[in-house]
């Protein structure tokens, strides 16, 4: 156990960076950190009257934004569970997570407000509005005049610059829960990620020592907020440290994300390959594949000049002022990290999962191996699973003090993942080099890692898929970074109701836009493939996935 203090470092930087600027939303409000204080405060008033006990667990759904941040900051600090909720779940997930994790109060957009339906949820002591802090609905009749009371102090304290004055957050033992992470939604695969304090304190104190941040640097914050990957890094991180963190609403289109970069001028960029990736398949390879370019580039001087010119451009489509770009969340294409190793970008690959909060491994632009994703983190430990760990290629394990206590309610998974002895099947496999540099090789499971890096488990489309008329199995892959579904048709009930070839194509086409209304936006299907025969499968009736991967 770390011999220090989470909360501390969240308190201490409210007190020190009391009149500067703390959060905001882009093109919308900014708050300072005295703000965030006394609304912290406001808060805790709110779940005590709710009757919110330590460790009771508080739920969080809407877009990233400053009430976002502030309510989450208020949970962990009060000494609460926070369960954030990815802002793309169907009200089906919503519901089962609220009632999973066992939430008692629920802070959600308006949006989500009117998704949801509070009886499903019967647990709930209050449902709040994220975007104004009023209450929706309250289950204890006699308690909701008290609340609106408390909500209108907490609004009101929003817009107004409060006197400094010293703010005393509780606190709160390492041992103790912080955050429930679903990383899926529905009943089946659901897996609560439990991380505790002393979890999220390893994180904070390897970013606090090795990632370039100061007081009063800019943060573009785009990643979502209930993904442990932005969270940590985008903000809770630069909170401590005194940063101001702009927040983007809904995910944003690409050009978007440039004209934000280029007003907010971040000092740290945090993103997932994706994004890079776009802009040079769409901007700069088609420039550098064009004579005379092409053939100037072969030529030693004009090669390092036009590689400058290059780094220029895109480092001033990133801002021009970030001291480095961290990719993680996905695999990153060879080609596009070739490229920015030739034209010497400051960019980085980390390595993490949900249940390490998420940092494995990181290293800093200047000492970073190509292909590699960094060297474990010092609050960790790895090892391959192989008998010669920097050839054979074997599954990647970690042990350390950032590793989760459990996935909640599931004693199965937890054993499954967890050795009795603390080491941590990451699922991943790789090998690691003389100086400590991890390389991924492969996924050891069947997730697939979407574009924003969230999880994505094919199982979960697939037993919604088989429920859809005139399907018998479904097979979901991934191609070319899309979903795609291949499906084996119940031919003998097309054949029995004398459907044709080119109305079962029809009617998969209907099977796919009503699948895709029923999933979050990051895991939709781009296309149905149909195949001729039923999948190949092993002796227990498991399709044998990897037959299908080319199709």
């Amino acid at each position: 156990m770390i011999h220090d203090n989470y909360i501390r470092y969240f308190s201490q930087s409210i007190n020190d960076n009391w009149d500067l600027e703390a959060l905001s939303d882009y093109q919308g409000k900014t708050v300072t950190y005295g703000q965030v204080g006394i609304q912290i405060e406001a808060l805790h008033k709110i779940f005590l009257s709710a009757g919110v006990k330590e460790q009771d667990k508080i739920a969080l759904i809407g877009n990233n934004s400053v009430n976002w941040a502030v309510t989450y900051l208020a949970a962990i600090s009060y000494g609460a569970v926070i369960v954030p909720i990815l802002n793309d779940f169907q009200a089906e997930d919503i519901h089962h997570i609220i009632n999973h994790s066992d939430a008692v109060l629920f802070f959600l957009s308006q949006y989500h407000y009117d998704l949801v339906d509070e009886d499903q949820m019967p647990q709930l002591m209050a449902l709040i509005n994220l975007e104004n802090f009023q209450i929706l609905f309250e289950r204890r009749k006699q308690a909701k005049d008290s609340l609106n009371r408390l909500s209108e102090t907490l609004i009101a304290s929003g817009s107004r610059l409060p006197e400094k004055r010293k703010i005393s957050l509780n606190f709160i033992e390492n041992d103790k829960l912080a955050a429930i992470v679903y990383t899926s939604g529905t009943t089946g695969l659901s897996k609560g990620v439990m991380l505790s304090h002393n979890c999220m304190l390893a994180n904070l104190l390897y970013a606090r020592e090795n990632m370039p941040l100061v007081v009063s640097n800019k943060i573009l914050s785009f990643l979502p907020l209930a993904h442990a990957y932005g969270c940590a890094f985008e903000f809770l991180f630069p909170f401590t440290v005194g940063c101001h963190i702009t927040f983007l609403g809904k995910i944003p289109s690409p050009k978007v994300i440039v004209k934000a970069f280029s007003e907010i001028r971040p000092e740290l960029i945090l993103s997932v390959p994706l994004i890079i990736e776009k802009i040079y398949r769409k901007q700069l390879k088609p420039q550098i594949s064009k004579e005379p370019l092409k053939t100037m580039l072969k030529l030693p001087v004009l090669n390092t000049m036009i590689a400058n010119k290059i780094n220029d451009k895109l480092s001033t489509a990133f801002g021009n002022n970030f001291k480095e770009l961290v990719l993680g969340g996905a695999a990153f294409a060879p080609e596009v990290e070739a490229f920015l190793r030739k034209i010497k970008f400051h960019y980085t690959v980390g390595y993490g999962m949900t249940e390490c909060g998420p940092l494995i491994s990181y290293a800093g632009w200047r000492d970073f191996k190509q292909a590699s994703v960094g060297r474990v983190v010092n609050w960790l430990e790895v090892k391959i699973d192989s008998p010669q760990p920097d050839k054979v290629i074997g599954e990647i394990m970690v042990r350390g003090e950032s590793i989760m206590d459990g996935y909640y309610k599931n004693e199965q998974a937890t054993a499954e993942t967890i050795e009795k002895d603390g080491w941590m099947h990451t699922g991943d496999l790789g090998i690691i080099d003389s100086d400590g540099f991890i390389f991924i090789k492969g996924r050891k499971k069947n997730m697939i890692l979407g574009p924003s890096g969230i999880n994505i488990y094919p199982e979960e489309i697939e037993a919604r898929l088989n429920n859809l008329p005139y399907i018998l199995e479904s097979l979901v892959i991934e191609q070319d970074n899309k979903i795609v579904a291949l499906v084996y048709p119940d031919f003998e009930k097309t054949d029995a109701r004398d459907i044709s070839d080119p109305q079962i194509l029809t009617l998969m086409q209907e099977n796919l836009i009503e699948i895709n209304k029923k999933l979050p936006a990051y895991s939709r299907i781009s296309q149905i493939k149909m195949i001729p025969e039923e999948f190949v499968k092993t002796p227990t009736n498991k399709i044998k996935r990897y037959l299908y991967t080319s199709i």
